[in-house]
């Protein structure tokens, strides 16, 4: 017996080499292409990226790596289409290109029916030339990848985690309902009874109200919403020395696992992250005992295009991309702040940037906190883009970032918000009457937007890079530029004389 099964091992060999013999070697060559990367192979690939240039882009890789992403997301590629790599606004004559390209795709995958249509979830971005359609053949990627009409092919839904569970949490990527008990040494108490977090005095905040309390500015946060729970940050936001401005909430997130899906989610923050952002930026000053703004006279519009701090699901992608090109389309938005991130570049969230910054947006973003998937990063998109003001979080008093802080040659301001004692900057909770502690860049980039505003208000027929270059004129390190920290700490009194 065990002769017979020898046998038939040897025979099944010598067949097998037979076979290969046989197939030609560009067919052998096409069935390894279409062999299947795992996830752990694209992850890789795309951690040798970033560890050797400090960014990651699909279009560096090759047909295979991008289709293979796609089947493990939800078959969704996103496509960049435009007449040149620099036109990434809708336009008369982007139409036919969009058009043909959606017919290219369907012709390929074979869904020129009426039904297959209606799969093929087809999804036409309003303001910038994308399209995001369901695609399964990898010669789709090949063909779209030598067409000189597309600007770039990224896998919607491809996630570095294996699944998305923990980000969806309340406690996951920034999350966090808590309220804390903030020590009197971490404040101090002006009128009419409002409190002033500590790092205020560390960048002269506060001896700026004299000239500017942000009135007239209207400051954008995109992040996790605004909680209902609030009462500071809603029906009360003018209140106090706080008056004459607005909070608009609006949300372009769709919280579900169906890519397909255009149920949005609201304006309700369920993360808490974009809840102490805003805060941080605009909390009104009045006698609460609470912890107070930079600019609490500015307005405040608030978009929950994300899930937490981590730019990661589809949902999350479109929803951020829709944010920026929403508020980049009003005229009375000047900053857009932005303390959530991804590891590395999003194309349709690059354009948005692009869209939003033509338009004479300053957008403050958040040079990096480590979580468990940006641990090994330097400066984390979109503070990476040259279109954004990039900012890191230091310890009190010295130049040394904070314990999870990110730092780089892309940083551009520094703001102090962990005190030698590990606490953090006390802000408005979640829940009304209630404060906690945050920190990391996310804080320091709020801290910033707020003060981007008392200078605007200012100065309210200034542009952006006069703005900006006010802002750099009061860094610590100006006229140079630090390696790491770009123009250090700004002492917010300098800016606004």
């Amino acid at each position: 017996m065990k002769k017979l099964i020898l046998s038939l091992a040897i025979a099944t060999l010598i067949v097998s080499c037979s076979r290969d013999e046989e197939i030609p070697q560009s067919d052998l060559q096409l069935e390894q292409q279409n062999e299947l990367l795992s996830k752990e192979e694209i992850n890789k690939k795309i951690q040798a990226s970033i560890d050797n240039t400090g960014d990651f882009d699909w279009m560096e890789t090759d047909a295979r790596t991008i289709w293979s992403a796609i089947k493990h997301g939800d078959n969704l590629l996103t496509i960049g289409y435009g007449a040149s790599p620099d036109q990434y606004q809708r336009s008369s004559n982007t139409e036919s290109i969009k058009d043909n390209i959606i017919q290219l795709v369907r012709n390929i995958e074979n869904s020129d029916s009426a039904a297959a249509k209606s799969k093929d979830q087809l999804y036409v971005d309003e303001n910038i030339n994308v399209i995001d359609i369901r695609v399964t053949n990898i010669k789709t990627i090949q063909t779209l990848l030598n067409d000189s009409r597309v600007r770039y092919l990224e896998p919607a839904s491809y996630l570095l985690a294996d699944d998305n569970t923990q980000a969806r949490s309340s406690g996951g990527f920034g999350c966090g309902y808590r309220s804390d008990n903030i020590s009197s040494s971490d404040y101090r108490t002006i009128a009419p009874g409002a409190r002033v977090p500590w790092n205020f005095d560390k960048h002269n905040i506060p001896a700026a109200w004299n000239y500017s309390t942000g009135k007239g500015v209207t400051v954008a946060v995109i992040d996790s919403g605004l909680s209902p729970e609030q009462k500071l940050m809603n029906q009360d936001f003018n209140d106090g020395y706080s008056s004459g401005r607005r909070v608009q909430k609006y949300g372009t997130y769709v919280d579900s696992i169906w890519p397909w899906s255009n149920n949005y989610d609201g304006v309700d923050d369920k993360c808490a992250h974009g809840t102490s952002m805003a805060s941080v930026a605009t909390a009104p000053r009045n006698n609460n005992n609470l912890p107070m703004g930079v600019a609490y006279n500015a307005n405040l519009v608030t978009y929950r295009g994300t899930a937490n701090v981590l730019i990661d699901d589809y949902h999350e992608k479109r929803g951020v991309s829709e944010a920026l090109t929403a508020l980049g389309k009003r005229s009375d938005v000047k900053i857009i702040s932005m303390s959530i991130g991804s590891p590395f570049s999003i194309s349709r969230v690059k354009d948005a940037i692009k869209y939003a910054y033509s338009r004479g947006k300053m957008i403050i973003a958040a040079g990096g906190t480590s979580t468990s998937f940006t641990t090994w990063f330097g400066v984390i998109f979109p503070a990476s883009m040259n279109e954004t003001v990039a900012v890191t979080g230091l310890k009190e008093g010295r130049y040394v970032r904070c314990s999870n802080c990110h730092s780089g040659s892309k940083i551009d301001f520094t703001i102090e918000m962990e005190r030698n004692s590990g606490k953090l900057v006390p802000v408005l909770s979640y829940y009304n009457n209630a404060a906690r502690y945050v920190g990391g860049s996310s804080v320091a980039t709020a801290t910033t937007a707020g003060i981007a505003a008392l200078v605007w208000a200012k100065n309210p027929t200034w542009s952006r890079s006069q703005v900006l270059n006010k802002m750099k004129s009061a860094g610590e390190f100006y006229p140079n530029k630090d390696s790491q920290f770009g123009y250090g700490n700004i002492n917010a009194l300098k800016a606004v004389k």
